[in-house]
């Protein structure tokens, strides 16, 4: 398939080779809805004309925004592009404040929305944006106009003048500003054109599993307003997979519901997956827990090259513990789940791919439209553990002197909009500077750190704590950490414990838990964090080793600006909300 291709393209490829009776499905007020290839493309190009009646012209920028993944989004993003027009997707949990700096600074004109919570947002900052024109609502919400005015609108308008809008529109042509949220500093505006998403898709096809085409599904449910699950539902959509679309916050009953055969998953949901796996499986007696225990055992032994007698004992432990743990979790059919977004543990990707539950883990960003580099089991000598795989067909990558990884390629952004300057800080003779640090070994990525955050110790030693992060959350009782001490003489850590975990722990012990915040004060939690990361400092150098570590209270949240909505820390801010705590680790 050649690249040349404009992102709405793709549905019309689906509705020529296998038109689907669903398309697309979305879980709206707890009911599924379908529409099919061609009720889309209908909705699609209707939303097109009314558009058009409406004065929207090429180049005009409209904004999305949705809680959850719905068939709506894609059908204004769709209408959206093969007008000229840009989109603008925006995270639901960024600030009124976020939404209204995007706005201006994009000159949105339009806006459309989920629903009521969402409106409010957008209504609260509606008169300090000047160039919006109006706001259009998914749902029905009082006092809101609808977008199927705009559907009902663009049934009488011009559908030849889509048609002749549509063909003029190039693939180099800036389709979409992402603006990423990032861990410091304002949102900057991702620009990225149809080629830059289209070729991603189309090299990143080989990546996926054996499918047939026409009769496959999956289930959606990390924003679409995140490049890495946007890319993948116009994979799906080129090669006729149904998209069920939905939200974070019932993700096992969709998957029960669904049975899809590719979901895509960020560390921190697996980590949740294999925690409840985990706690279901001990909470067993007996010979059944023995069991357990040792099926688990073998599948963190997992690797791909691994046969003889461990082939035999994983087989034993698949038919008599995880075929139950992948029934439980809606799983039964599933071929395959890429993770991206942060580093996943080895530990992981062994344990579920012992499983049958095949991690593909990749790296990108949103500057990359998003992937470099994927595992994958679809040929040989494409998967290791530990790293993001090798790179996708038409994208390079080279290491800097200083460790960064850099990327050229056809999914390389056109830059930062209205922003020239940063644009040539990361953009130099083609190559993208990503900021990451790694290495290529044998073909494979490895990423081992930012390079901004990478830090020295007053004893001149550098620390890269994103990989000592992802070592300690290993710890079944570590939901979230940060590794500090830039210019201090040891490391240390804020650490966020998991109450589901501590829990189950205190309940098996039979320690008496009545208050979870009591509790995290107690000397027993104290010296239970203590041991755990004790076991993880053993593979560290002893300048890499956390020397202290303070507990905090609560979760970090994405309300409190602690992290993105991707789940990044957002260092600084912790810092700042934790600043008596730090003070208090380094008090002597």
């Amino acid at each position: 398939m050649s690249t040349q291709f404009r992102l709405f393209d793709f549905i019309y490829i689906q509705q020529k080779q296998f038109p689907l009776e669903k398309a697309f499905t979305s879980k709206l007020a707890g009911e599924w809805k379908s529409y099919s290839t061609n009720q889309f493309v209908e909705m699609m190009n209707n939303a097109s004309a009314g558009l058009l009646q409406l004065g929207v012209q090429k180049g005009d920028k409209i904004a999305l925004i949705t809680s959850t993944n719905r068939t709506e989004w894609n059908v204004m993003d769709h209408a959206s592009l093969q007008i000229g027009a840009i989109d603008i997707p925006i995270y639901p949990t960024m600030t009124s404040e976020d939404y209204a700096y995007i706005m201006n600074h994009s000159e949105s004109t339009y806006c459309f929305v989920s629903d009521e919570d969402v409106y409010a947002k957008v209504m609260a900052i509606k008169d300090r944006v000047p160039t919006l024109k109006e706001i259009y609502t998914f749902e029905k919400v009082n006092g809101a106009k609808n977008w199927l005015e705009v559907v009902e609108l663009g049934k009488s308008g011009d559908h030849q003048r889509v048609k002749d809008i549509s063909n003029a529109v190039k693939s180099e042509d800036l389709a979409t500003i992402i603006y990423t949220s990032g861990t410091t500093g304002l949102p900057k505006g991702v620009m990225l054109s149809h080629q830059n998403i289209a070729s991603n898709a189309v090299d990143s096809e080989d990546r996926l599993p054996d499918l047939e085409k026409g009769a496959s599904v999956s289930l959606s449910f990390l924003p679409c307003c995140h490049i890495y699950e946007r890319m993948l539902h116009y994979l799906y959509i080129s090669n006729g997979v149904s998209i069920y679309l939905s939200g974070l916050d019932n993700v096992k009953d969709d998957l029960a519901y669904v049975q899809p055969e590719l979901f895509s998953a960020v560390p921190r949901l697996l980590e949740k997956f294999y925690d409840g796996v985990i706690a279901k499986g001990l909470s067993n007696t007996g010979l059944k827990k023995k069991i357990f225990q040792w099926s688990v055992g073998v599948a963190l032994e997992w690797d791909i090259d691994k046969g003889g007698w461990y082939k035999v004992k994983l087989a034993i432990a698949r038919k008599l513990v995880f075929s139950k743990v992948k029934a439980a979790l809606g799983l039964t059919h599933i071929k395959a789940v890429p993770s991206g977004s942060a580093a996943l543990q080895s530990r992981l990707a062994r344990f579920f791919c012992g499983a049958g539950i095949i991690i593909k883990e990749g790296y990108g960003l949103t500057e990359t439209s998003p992937v470099i580099s994927v595992n994958s089991m679809r040929q040989p000598g494409m998967y290791r553990v530990g790293t993001v795989g090798k790179m996708i067909n038409n994208v390079q990558v080279k290491i800097a002197e200083d460790g960064e990884i850099l990327c050229k390629g056809p999914n390389v952004m056109m830059g930062y909009y209205k922003n020239p300057e940063l644009t040539a800080e990361v953009l130099k003779d083609g190559w993208f500077h990503t900021g990451d640090i790694g290495e290529v070994n044998d073909g494979f990525l490895k990423i081992t750190d930012r390079k901004k955050e990478m830090f020295k110790t007053s004893g001149g030693k550098y620390v890269a704590p994103q990989l000592i992060e992802n070592v300690l959350k290993e710890s079944l009782f570590i939901e979230q950490c940060m590794v500090i001490g830039e210019s201090k003489n040891f490391p240390a850590a804020l650490i966020v414990v998991d109450a589901v975990a501590l829990k189950s722990w205190a309940d098996r012990k039979g320690i008496k838990y009545d208050n979870h915040d009591e509790f995290l004060k107690s000397d027993t939690v104290e010296k239970l964090i203590y041991n755990e990361i004790e076991k993880r400092n053993e593979r560290f150098g002893k300048w890499e080793q956390i020397k202290a570590f303070r507990i905090v209270p609560k979760p970090f949240t994405i309300d409190a600006g602690e992290i993105t909505p991707t789940l990044k820390l957002k260092r600084k801010k912790i810092m700042e909300n934790y600043q008596s705590l730090v003070q208090d680790i380094y008090r002597d």
